[in-house]
């Protein structure tokens, strides 16, 4: 049997029960289904894969009240404890890591060479935050002449976390774990688009110990559930990865009860590849930041800016490698691109690839839907783009790069810089003095320097602009689930002004 028939095979078992039962909610610890359901198609070829109970408001309210419950007991919880607890979460992902990547992968659309490490990422970034409860509440000491000043952290109450549907399991991950390591306690509402993986997450946080109502999980749309959950009063805050859009729409209707947020957003990140560069190894990190995980990812890398002197040579070898990806079936190992999560998003890119036309960009590879069956896209590639065209601007969200050339280093940062967008920006150079100008000068919340995407769990990740509100990682990810409380103890005695005497 192949590779592909072997996950199929295995797949076809995993989802037996959901297609029995349906994908329920999840609300103090017991399965919580709705008055209504909605339904999750698989991109491969738009098979239904489940019926998905559809929570509105009352199942929010229902789900806010148990988290809001439980967190006086869950806030109580010693950090130690708390840690023993993430641990088992992430002691039962990786036993469920091939589940997980293969319900993503069909879910998604996203291909099993990528998935397969996504649902272990899960994992490690449950234990790296499980090491860090025992000291979540720690502060500083600020004495002063009279006074020693202490701070302590708090977590703040129950949370809302709303994530996407490009990695939703690692995303998700990604965002509880911090929170439950804090002390707050959550309500989930998945991405409508795929929320395989978020009931797969629950429960296995319900087998590891998790206590009734830390953690609930409520499927629906934006405008019913997303809505109710940003707008309820019991929750303190909320934490969204999405589109830019949609974070103004959550932060509008979080004002009422000034609700905190923590925001991910869209990029249209640059990649500006400088005549000195090592270009054997910054071709292939272009390829893969804008090829790879079908591009549905916020950090790629969708705008490239070659020097003029090295820009013909390199668009060549760059368009060579663009024809010879390859696109299949998500579960087949040897697939570099799979669908696209939905005939919808399917067709905003292939209408980005027309505007690019119309622009007058040069189409040079791709631009096409391939097949009738599934939302498959070719790998696209325009270049001889203008700053000033929609290709150029606009966050597009698939194997989609536009290519532009600039002249010099201030050329390069202006191009680079003339966007709603600063999430991520990539350079590369071999000349130091360069990397640092450039990496300062970028507007953009991280910078990678001849390197691709690297991930390092401390490090803070977010970024400014539309691009993001607040930063995730290690320490930074605390900031935003506790809050910062201050006492001054006096010193002995010191004089009081004295009033009324």
């Amino acid at each position: 049997m192949s590779d592909l028939a072997t996950h199929l095979a295995r797949l076809d078992g995993h989802l037996a029960r959901f297609r029995e039962t349906g994908i329920l909610n999840l609300i103090d610890g017991r399965d919580a289904p709705s008055d209504g359901w909605f339904e999750t198609r698989s991109p491969v070829d738009d098979s239904l894969i489940a019926r998905v109970a559809l929570g509105q408001a009352a199942q929010i309210d229902q789900a806010a009240r148990a988290a809001k419950a439980a967190f006086p007991g869950w806030a109580a919880v010693g950090g130690t404890q708390r840690k023993a607890i993430l641990h088992r979460i992430a002691d039962l992902i990786e036993q469920r890591a091939e589940e997980i990547a293969l319900c993503e992968c069909w879910d998604t659309g996203q291909a099993w060479r990528f998935m397969s490490k996504a649902a272990l990422r899960g994992a490690e970034n449950f234990r790296f935050f499980a090491d860090l409860a025992p000291g979540a509440r720690d502060g500083q000491t600020l004495p002063t002449p009279t006074h020693m000043n202490y701070t302590s952290r708090h977590p703040i109450g129950p949370v809302g976390v709303i994530t996407p549907w490009n990695t939703p399991f690692m995303l998700s991950t990604w965002k509880i774990a911090p929170a439950l390591a804090a002390g707050c306690t959550v309500v989930h509402k998945p991405a409508e688009l795929s929320p395989l993986t978020a009931r797969l997450l629950a429960e296995i946080c319900h087998d590891a110990g998790l206590p009734p109502g830390v953690l609930n999980l409520v499927n629906g749309m934006g405008e019913g559930a997303g809505r109710a959950l940003t707008e309820h009063p019991a929750i303190r805050a909320i934490a969204f990865v999405g589109e830019s859009r949609t974070g103004s729409a959550i932060m509008r209707q979080g004002a009422e009860t000034l609700k905190r947020v923590h925001f991910e957003l869209g990029g249209k990140n640059p990649v500006m590849v400088f005549e000195d560069a090592d270009l054997d190894r910054a071709l292939d990190a272009v390829v893969f930041m804008i090829y790879s995980l079908n591009v549905e990812r916020c950090t790629s890398s969708s705008r490239l800016l070659v020097q003029e002197s090295i820009a013909p040579a390199f668009l060549e070898r760059l368009a060579g490698r663009v024809r010879r990806l390859n696109v299949g079936h998500p579960l087949d190992p040897g697939t570099e691109i799979g669908p696209l999560i939905d005939a919808g998003h399917m067709a905003k890119v292939l209408g980005y690839a027309a505007t690019g036309r119309d622009e007058g960009a040069t189409l040079v590879a791709g631009g096409n839907r391939l097949g009738k069956t599934g939302c498959y896209v070719a790998p696209t590639l325009f270049t001889d783009a203008r700053p000033d065209m929609q290709i150029a601007r606009q966050e597009v969200f698939g194997p989609f790069l536009t290519c532009m050339t600039f002249r010099d280093e201030a050329e390069a940062l202006t191009i680079a810089n003339d966007v709603a967008y600063g999430l991520a920006g990539y350079v590369w150079t071999d000349n130091l003095a360069r990397a640092l100008r450039v990496s300062d000068a970028l507007e953009a919340g991280m910078i990678w320097v001849n390197s691709e995407n690297v991930r390092h769990l401390p490090t803070p990740f977010g970024g400014v602009k539309a691009s993001g509100i607040g930063r995730d990682g290690g320490d930074w990810s605390f900031d935003f689930y506790m809050e910062t409380k201050n006492t001054a103890l006096a010193l002995g005695h010191h004089p009081i002004p004295k009033l009324g005497v």
